[in-house]
């Protein structure tokens, strides 16, 4: 006979919900400093501020829908969603991950396009311009530091601000470049570094993202040692069907059947049995939400021979 335990139920709140204000300054400040770089950049006829424009735009986007996988996250659970709609942030990191890599590769585009027909850029104006973004990227990296720890949807929005800040301190360094000595390839330069910055973190961003939907153990979950701490609970005979995945940011999942012997069901009992399991877990591994299906000896060739 068989037994469940669970430990950890709601999913009301999941790991970004709690930076939903911060996320909000940051992405009206992004919006501003858009619109300001979109400005300097036509002014200054410098490509490296209309680049650092261009990504601020799909940061915009990014961190609205960051906010608005927010909404749908704590959305409660259905009888067809179990875990409501958590997924909803990953997905919206994987959105973030692709925006990243299509700006990335306009930015190289536009820079070697540059290359190939100069342009006059007025190094006076994209300073000042890129001052601005500079100062006003780094404020919103300081919203998102924290949150970007505990969430690939926060983590996606931060490493969208922070290819900005960046990308603002190589406007400023190629628009002094330009205005100390002439030399106009520093702009579309500066633009290629913009651009060269922005993939490494995304592939990263992307790779943690599509660990998730493919439901991988979580980070820093080691499943040879889970199977080992449970295997050596007195009374343990073996684990099977033992599993471990990560709905959202912040809410990894386990699930496992635990053959015991029916001496130590008996003398124990079950629900003693799954606190022991469950206290086992929890002192070792950052995974709150726990399902266990006690099993006696024999269990396991029964289970497979109904699948069969």
């Amino acid at each position: 006979m068989g037994a469940g335990h669970d430990h950890g139920h709601s999913h009301g709140g999941t790991a970004t919900a709690a930076y939903r204000g911060r996320l909000r300054i940051a992405l009206s400040i992004t919006v501003t400093v858009m619109v300001v770089e979109i400005v300097g950049g036509i002014m200054a006829d410098s490509l490296a501020l209309i680049a650092d424009a261009t990504h601020m735009a799909t940061d915009a986007l990014g961190l609205g829908m960051a906010l608005l996988a927010i909404q749908f996250a704590n959305r409660p659970a259905t009888e067809n969603r179990t875990f409501g709609y958590a997924r909803a942030e990953i997905l919206a990191a994987l959105a973030n991950c692709l925006l990243l890599l299509g700006v990335g590769g306009y930015v190289l585009y536009e820079a070697i396009q540059r290359f190939i027909t100069p342009a006059e850029t007025e190094g006076g104006l994209t300073i000042v311009f890129g001052v601005i973004g500079l100062v006003a990227n780094m404020i919103s990296l300081s919203l998102l530091m924290r949150g970007q720890k505990d969430s690939l949807n926060v983590r996606g929005a931060f490493l969208e601000v922070m290819a900005d800040a960046l990308g603002s301190l190589a406007v400023i360094v190629a628009a002094v470049l330009i205005l100390t000595t002439g030399w106009q390839a520093a702009d579309p330069i500066a633009s290629l570094v913009i651009g060269l910055m922005i993939v490494p973190r995304t592939v990263k961003l992307l790779r943690e993202t599509l660990n998730v939907l493919l439901e991988s153990a979580p980070k820093g979950v080691d499943m040879v040692e889970v199977r080992s701490h449970i295997l050596d609970l007195p009374g343990v005979e073996d684990v099977h069907d033992l599993h471990a995945w990560t709905i959202t940011s912040g809410m990894p999942v386990l699930s496992a059947h635990v053959v015991v012997s029916t001496e130590t069901l008996n003398a124990i009992g079950h629900e003693k049995m799954l606190h022991e399991l469950q206290g086992c877990l929890g002192d070792h591994f950052d995974v709150e939400h726990c399902t266990f299906q006690l099993e006696p000896v024999g269990h396991a060739e029964h289970e497979a021979k109904l699948c069969h």
